[in-house]
């Protein structure tokens, strides 16, 4: 099945600004999250969709990439571009030399930066917070298990007192040549894999990779004013490399969880707030929470609706490496009282008679009945 154009996914033309983008994602993103839609298998594939659209079109040169060659362009690992060859992008800055790597390493020696030796994987640890901690950051405790250097031989995968020796294939360089007609073809060495080394006698506590499975315990710092789906990088905290390679990076992925009485939009925070209808009619003052733990004050001024916004300038979310605060936005819903008393009804019906209908107290509702009176009065029988 073909896939459904990044653009149109997130609801954006061509010629969306990066904020315009970044708006569209956001809000599909709160619709479509997993947390939102528990047990909704559809919600969930997309809501990957559009993370995957989000990761290009966020990016000038994946967009540019994906503008002239659509979805080829990310194919085979980011390098299919249509008509093969070098028409491909390698987006991880290694630029040309990684193209030729990857096209003639094998018969060169392998991949040069890699040095026989084979980097440790990055991990990826997925970590939900309260909104709380994203507006005034944190520090969690997280276990990640994964592999890490066997401290029985230091990383070595050799048995305590012994040494990997030079590998007698290679003579310790990693590679050996082959003779193919005109031409010599260098291979990475089929018996130490590229290490110029060898172990005789294996360390019994890691079998000779150098590493062991462990459960790690870290402290993960979480910065004020992050948002949904913000990536923290812990270099060389990610799976150790073997016999002594050097160790991937952990990538923890920030989720925020809803909250029972905001809503996020950015920076700025929304509350709706029920206003008695005693106030809403006559005005007076109604307190409210506020995220950083205080209380604040609304005026609520005489004849207020359902629906009016009051704004708190400064309330709202921390925004990320910067002093300032986004908005709190309250959105006033007058509610109707409920269980009435007698004396409470006998009241409402005296002010019904005094006029209670009459001379603009109810604007909205006299206005709507007007223009329906008028259609009725159009309507032919």
């Amino acid at each position: 099945m073909a896939k459904q154009d990044y653009y149109e996914l997130l609801g954006v033309a061509k010629t969306a600004s990066a904020d315009e983008i970044k708006k569209a994602y956001r809000k599909l993103a709160m619709q479509y999250h997993p947390d939102r839609n528990p047990g909704n298998e559809d919600a969930e594939h997309k809501f990957k969709e559009i993370n995957e659209a989000y990761d290009v079109l966020k990016d000038e040169q994946k967009r540019a990439a994906y503008d002239r060659f659509g979805h080829q362009a990310f194919e085979n690992g980011g390098r299919g571009a249509p008509g093969g060859g070098f028409g491909g992008f390698d987006f991880g800055g290694g630029g040309f030399a990684d193209i030729f790597d990857e096209m003639f390493g094998e018969f060169m020696g392998g991949r040069r930066s890699g040095g026989g030796t084979g980097r440790g994987q990055d991990l990826r640890y997925n970590l939900e917070i309260t909104l709380e901690e994203a507006f005034k950051g944190s520090q969690a405790t997280v276990r990640v298990p994964t592999s890490v250097m066997c401290e029985s031989c230091s990383g070595s995968g050799a048995a305590a007192g012994t040494q990997p020796v030079t590998c007698p294939t290679c003579s310790g360089h990693g590679k050996v040549r082959a003779q193919q007609g005109f031409f010599t073809i260098e291979r990475t060495c089929p018996a130490c894999h590229g290490q110029g080394r060898i172990i005789k006698d294996a360390c019994k506590s890691c079998g000779g990779a150098g590493r062991q499975r462990k459960e790690k315990t870290l402290q993960v710092n979480i910065p004020a004013g992050v948002e949904d789906g913000t990536r923290i990088r812990l270099a060389g905290e990610g799976e150790a490399g073997l016999r002594g390679a050097p160790p991937g990076d952990l990538y923890i992925f920030l989720a925020v969880a809803p909250h029972p009485l905001f809503q996020r939009d950015g920076a700025n925070i929304h509350c709706r707030v029920p206003i008695p209808m005693v106030t809403a009619a006559l005005g007076g003052t109604v307190e409210v929470p506020s995220i950083d733990g205080t209380r604040a004050k609304i005026t609520v001024p005489p004849g207020t609706q359902s629906g009016h916004q009051f704004r708190l300038k400064g309330k709202g979310m921390s925004v990320l490496r910067s002093p300032h605060r986004g908005d709190m936005y309250i959105q006033a819903m007058v509610e109707t009282p409920m269980n009435l008393n007698k004396r409470q009804q006998e009241l409402l019906r005296e002010f019904e008679k005094a006029g209670g209908n009459d001379g603009g107290t109810h604007p909205q509702s006299e206005g709507f009945f007007a223009k329906v009176k008028e259609l009725w009065e159009d309507l032919k029988e």
